[in-house]
Protein backbone atom coordinates (compact mmCIF):
# COMPACT_ATOMS: atom_id res chain seq x y z
CA UNK A 1 0.00 0.00 0.00
CA UNK A 2 1.08 3.92 -1.20
CA UNK A 3 2.19 5.75 1.79
CA UNK A 4 1.44 9.82 1.73
CA UNK A 5 3.55 11.74 -0.26
CA UNK A 6 5.14 14.53 2.39
CA UNK A 7 3.12 17.57 2.21
CA UNK A 8 6.26 19.75 0.96
CA UNK A 9 5.70 17.62 -2.11
CA UNK A 10 3.56 20.45 -3.59
CA UNK A 11 6.63 22.81 -3.79
CA UNK A 12 9.68 22.68 -5.43
CA UNK A 13 13.25 21.66 -5.12
CA UNK A 14 14.39 18.41 -3.69
CA UNK A 15 10.73 16.90 -3.73
CA UNK A 16 8.48 15.75 -6.01
CA UNK A 17 5.69 17.77 -7.25
CA UNK A 18 2.25 16.92 -6.38
CA UNK A 19 0.67 15.83 -9.24
CA UNK A 20 -2.70 16.63 -7.86
CA UNK A 21 -6.07 14.24 -6.96
CA UNK A 22 -6.07 11.10 -9.20
CA UNK A 23 -9.49 10.00 -8.02
CA UNK A 24 -12.28 12.37 -7.10
CA UNK A 25 -14.37 10.17 -5.09
CA UNK A 26 -18.03 11.70 -4.78
CA UNK A 27 -19.54 9.96 -1.79
CA UNK A 28 -21.12 11.72 0.98
CA UNK A 29 -20.63 10.45 4.64
CA UNK A 30 -22.50 7.87 5.67
CA UNK A 31 -21.84 5.79 2.46
CA UNK A 32 -18.98 3.23 2.90
CA UNK A 33 -16.24 5.65 3.07
CA UNK A 34 -13.49 4.41 5.38
CA UNK A 35 -14.61 0.58 2.99
CA UNK A 36 -13.86 2.65 0.19
CA UNK A 37 -10.41 4.08 1.29
CA UNK A 38 -9.39 0.82 2.06
CA UNK A 39 -10.21 -0.11 -1.12
CA UNK A 40 -8.76 2.59 -2.85
CA UNK A 41 -5.36 1.67 -0.65
CA UNK A 42 -5.14 -1.85 -1.60
CA UNK A 43 -4.93 -1.15 -4.87
CA UNK A 44 -2.03 1.50 -4.38
CA UNK A 45 -3.20 4.41 -3.82
CA UNK A 46 -2.27 6.77 -1.28
CA UNK A 47 -6.21 8.00 0.51
CA UNK A 48 -6.88 10.19 3.34
CA UNK A 49 -10.20 8.75 5.06
CA UNK A 50 -10.94 11.67 8.01
CA UNK A 51 -12.06 9.48 10.72
CA UNK A 52 -8.47 7.57 10.54
CA UNK A 53 -6.99 10.46 12.92
CA UNK A 54 -9.98 13.30 13.43
CA UNK A 55 -8.41 15.13 15.83
CA UNK A 56 -4.94 15.69 14.67
CA UNK A 57 -4.53 13.93 10.95
CA UNK A 58 -6.63 16.54 8.79
CA UNK A 59 -6.17 19.90 7.71
CA UNK A 60 -9.34 21.55 9.38
CA UNK A 61 -8.28 25.18 9.05
CA UNK A 62 -7.52 24.77 5.31
CA UNK A 63 -11.00 22.78 4.49
CA UNK A 64 -12.50 25.37 6.86
CA UNK A 65 -11.11 28.11 4.59
CA UNK A 66 -12.43 26.65 1.78
CA UNK A 67 -16.05 25.91 3.13
CA UNK A 68 -16.25 29.82 3.38
CA UNK A 69 -14.89 30.43 -0.03
CA UNK A 70 -17.57 28.03 -1.49
CA UNK A 71 -20.20 29.06 0.49
CA UNK A 72 -20.24 32.77 0.76
CA UNK A 73 -22.13 34.00 4.25
CA UNK A 74 -22.57 30.68 5.85
CA UNK A 75 -22.79 30.99 9.44
CA UNK A 76 -19.39 32.48 10.96
CA UNK A 77 -17.84 32.59 8.15
CA UNK A 78 -14.71 34.99 7.08
CA UNK A 79 -14.70 36.68 3.44
CA UNK A 80 -12.10 34.51 1.12
CA UNK A 81 -11.66 34.10 -2.47
CA UNK A 82 -12.54 31.60 -4.85
CA UNK A 83 -9.88 28.63 -4.02
CA UNK A 84 -7.77 27.69 -6.98
CA UNK A 85 -5.99 24.35 -7.77
CA UNK A 86 -2.80 25.90 -5.77
CA UNK A 87 -5.24 25.96 -2.99
CA UNK A 88 -6.76 22.50 -3.16
CA UNK A 89 -3.32 21.50 -3.84
CA UNK A 90 -2.14 22.46 -0.47
CA UNK A 91 -4.86 20.38 0.97
CA UNK A 92 -4.74 17.17 -0.82
CA UNK A 93 -1.42 17.15 -1.59
CA UNK A 94 -0.46 14.06 0.41
CA UNK A 95 -3.23 12.08 -1.09
CA UNK A 96 -4.33 10.38 -4.30
CA UNK A 97 -7.64 10.34 -3.30
CA UNK A 98 -9.79 11.71 -0.60
CA UNK A 99 -13.43 10.00 0.94
CA UNK A 100 -15.18 11.50 3.20
CA UNK A 101 -13.97 15.23 3.67
CA UNK A 102 -13.92 16.58 0.64
CA UNK A 103 -17.04 14.21 -0.69
CA UNK A 104 -19.16 17.73 -0.47
CA UNK A 105 -16.37 19.83 -2.60
CA UNK A 106 -16.68 17.97 -5.32
CA UNK A 107 -18.01 20.41 -7.61
CA UNK A 108 -15.08 22.44 -7.57
CA UNK A 109 -12.73 19.66 -7.48
CA UNK A 110 -14.53 18.27 -10.61
CA UNK A 111 -13.47 22.05 -12.12
CA UNK A 112 -9.71 22.06 -10.24
CA UNK A 113 -8.98 18.48 -11.75
CA UNK A 114 -10.45 18.06 -15.05
CA UNK A 115 -8.12 14.92 -15.36
CA UNK A 116 -9.05 12.74 -12.40
CA UNK A 117 -11.57 9.96 -12.47
CA UNK A 118 -14.80 10.15 -10.57
CA UNK A 119 -16.12 7.57 -8.66
CA UNK A 120 -19.77 8.07 -7.52
CA UNK A 121 -20.89 5.98 -4.47
CA UNK A 122 -24.37 6.74 -3.93
CA UNK A 123 -26.60 4.52 -1.05
CA UNK A 124 -30.69 4.78 -1.11
CA UNK A 125 -31.34 8.13 0.37
CA UNK A 126 -34.12 6.50 2.63
CA UNK A 127 -31.16 4.18 4.31
CA UNK A 128 -28.60 7.05 4.04
CA UNK A 129 -30.30 9.96 5.67
CA UNK A 130 -31.53 8.75 9.06
CA UNK A 131 -27.81 7.15 9.40
CA UNK A 132 -26.04 10.96 8.24
CA UNK A 133 -28.62 12.53 10.72
CA UNK A 134 -27.92 10.11 13.69
CA UNK A 135 -24.12 9.72 13.46
CA UNK A 136 -23.24 13.30 12.26
CA UNK A 137 -25.77 16.49 12.56
CA UNK A 138 -26.93 15.28 16.09
CA UNK A 139 -23.21 15.00 17.04
CA UNK A 140 -21.71 18.16 15.42
CA UNK A 141 -25.19 20.39 17.26
CA UNK A 142 -25.69 18.22 20.22
CA UNK A 143 -27.20 20.30 23.26
CA UNK A 144 -23.82 19.88 25.46
CA UNK A 145 -21.67 20.07 21.90
CA UNK A 146 -20.83 23.53 23.27
CA UNK A 147 -18.03 22.39 25.42
CA UNK A 148 -16.48 19.76 23.82
CA UNK A 149 -15.80 22.40 21.23
CA UNK A 150 -14.52 25.06 23.36
CA UNK A 151 -11.95 22.44 24.45
CA UNK A 152 -11.41 20.97 20.69
CA UNK A 153 -9.90 24.35 20.04
CA UNK A 154 -9.12 26.20 22.60
CA UNK A 155 -7.16 23.68 24.42
CA UNK A 156 -6.25 21.04 21.35
CA UNK A 157 -6.05 23.90 18.88
CA UNK A 158 -8.25 21.97 16.39
CA UNK A 159 -10.87 23.28 14.05
CA UNK A 160 -13.00 20.14 13.61
CA UNK A 161 -15.98 21.03 14.76
CA UNK A 162 -16.69 24.09 13.73
CA UNK A 163 -15.36 23.26 10.35
CA UNK A 164 -17.71 20.32 9.81
CA UNK A 165 -20.28 22.99 10.84
CA UNK A 166 -19.72 25.34 7.97
CA UNK A 167 -19.51 22.49 5.40
CA UNK A 168 -22.60 20.65 6.57
CA UNK A 169 -24.55 24.39 6.55
CA UNK A 170 -22.87 25.38 3.08
CA UNK A 171 -23.71 21.93 1.54
CA UNK A 172 -27.25 22.31 2.23
CA UNK A 173 -27.53 26.03 1.85
CA UNK A 174 -29.31 26.43 5.11
CA UNK A 175 -28.03 29.19 8.23
CA UNK A 176 -28.94 26.82 10.93
CA UNK A 177 -29.28 23.00 11.81
CA UNK A 178 -32.96 22.98 12.08
CA UNK A 179 -33.24 23.58 8.56
CA UNK A 180 -31.39 20.89 6.98
CA UNK A 181 -33.87 18.34 7.53
CA UNK A 182 -36.14 19.75 5.09
CA UNK A 183 -34.08 20.09 2.39
CA UNK A 184 -31.55 17.10 3.01
CA UNK A 185 -33.05 14.18 0.99
CA UNK A 186 -33.72 16.78 -2.32
CA UNK A 187 -29.56 18.31 -1.53
CA UNK A 188 -28.67 14.57 -1.95
CA UNK A 189 -29.80 13.99 -5.09
CA UNK A 190 -29.19 17.67 -6.23
CA UNK A 191 -25.85 16.42 -5.15
CA UNK A 192 -25.42 13.09 -7.76
CA UNK A 193 -27.45 14.83 -10.36
CA UNK A 194 -25.09 17.51 -10.69
CA UNK A 195 -21.88 15.23 -10.75
CA UNK A 196 -23.40 13.14 -13.45
CA UNK A 197 -23.77 16.24 -15.35
CA UNK A 198 -20.35 17.63 -14.49
CA UNK A 199 -18.62 14.70 -15.19
CA UNK A 200 -18.29 12.94 -19.18
CA UNK A 201 -19.41 9.60 -18.85
CA UNK A 202 -16.01 7.81 -19.76
CA UNK A 203 -14.21 9.65 -16.68
CA UNK A 204 -16.38 8.48 -13.94
CA UNK A 205 -17.63 5.39 -12.63
CA UNK A 206 -21.10 5.04 -10.47
CA UNK A 207 -19.58 2.43 -8.28
CA UNK A 208 -22.61 -0.03 -6.47
CA UNK A 209 -21.58 -0.89 -3.14
CA UNK A 210 -21.44 -4.87 -2.89
CA UNK A 211 -20.14 -5.17 -6.22
CA UNK A 212 -16.81 -6.34 -5.58
CA UNK A 213 -13.74 -5.22 -7.11
CA UNK A 214 -14.18 -5.90 -10.90
CA UNK A 215 -15.89 -2.97 -11.72
CA UNK A 216 -14.00 -0.63 -9.77
CA UNK A 217 -10.62 -2.55 -10.92
CA UNK A 218 -11.40 -2.03 -14.21
CA UNK A 219 -12.14 1.56 -14.17
CA UNK A 220 -8.95 2.58 -12.81
CA UNK A 221 -7.14 -0.46 -14.84
CA UNK A 222 -5.95 -2.19 -11.72
CA UNK A 223 -5.38 -5.49 -11.47
CA UNK A 224 -7.81 -7.48 -9.54
CA UNK A 225 -6.74 -8.15 -5.70
CA UNK A 226 -6.71 -11.93 -4.64
CA UNK A 227 -9.12 -11.22 -1.42
CA UNK A 228 -12.18 -9.99 -0.35
CA UNK A 229 -13.61 -6.29 -1.23
CA UNK A 230 -13.07 -3.99 2.33
CA UNK A 231 -15.98 -4.54 4.15
CA UNK A 232 -16.25 -2.06 7.37
CA UNK A 233 -19.17 -1.22 9.66
CA UNK A 234 -18.86 2.98 8.81
CA UNK A 235 -21.45 2.80 12.06
CA UNK A 236 -18.67 1.04 14.17
CA UNK A 237 -16.37 2.51 13.05
CA UNK A 238 -17.80 5.98 13.70
CA UNK A 239 -18.68 4.75 17.39
CA UNK A 240 -14.85 3.97 17.45
CA UNK A 241 -13.34 7.07 16.13
CA UNK A 242 -15.74 9.17 18.60
CA UNK A 243 -14.62 7.30 21.79
CA UNK A 244 -11.24 7.69 21.11
CA UNK A 245 -11.86 11.48 20.25
CA UNK A 246 -13.74 11.88 23.61
CA UNK A 247 -10.98 10.36 25.16
CA UNK A 248 -8.15 12.63 23.90
CA UNK A 249 -10.58 15.60 24.88
CA UNK A 250 -10.84 14.19 28.31
CA UNK A 251 -7.52 13.42 28.70
CA UNK A 252 -6.70 17.55 27.33
CA UNK A 253 -9.20 18.90 29.67
CA UNK A 254 -8.02 17.35 32.54
CA UNK A 255 -4.30 18.55 32.17
CA UNK A 256 -5.62 21.85 31.30
CA UNK A 257 -7.15 21.78 35.00
CA UNK A 258 -4.15 20.23 36.74
CA UNK A 259 -2.72 23.89 37.07
CA UNK A 260 -5.79 25.38 38.45
CA UNK A 261 -6.45 22.65 40.89
CA UNK A 262 -2.86 22.83 42.07
CA UNK A 263 -2.84 26.74 42.83
CA UNK A 264 -6.50 26.25 44.11
CA UNK A 265 -4.79 23.52 46.54
CA UNK A 266 -2.18 25.80 47.08
CA UNK A 267 -4.24 28.70 48.07
CA UNK A 268 -6.49 26.74 50.49
CA UNK A 269 -3.22 25.35 52.24
CA UNK A 270 -1.88 28.84 52.63
CA UNK A 271 -5.34 30.53 53.88
CA UNK A 272 -5.38 27.22 56.28
CA UNK A 273 -1.83 28.02 57.49
CA UNK A 274 -2.68 31.50 58.20
CA UNK A 275 -5.08 31.21 60.43
CA UNK A 276 -3.63 28.41 62.52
Amino acid sequence: MAEPRDRKGTGTGDHEPYPGLQIIHAGLFRTATKSMALAYRELGYTAHHGLDDVLNGNPWIQLEHAAEATWPGVQGSQPRVKFTRKDWDEIWAPYDVYTDLGSMFVPELIEAYPDAKVVIVKRDPDKWWPSFKTELLDSLWHPRAWLVNWITWNIIRCRAPFTMMKVHLGFFGVQNRADIDAVAKQRYEEYYEHVLRAVPAERRLVYELGSGWEPLCKFLDKPVPDKPFPRVNDRAEHDKGEKERMETIKKAFLKFLVPFLVAGAAVGIAIYAYRT
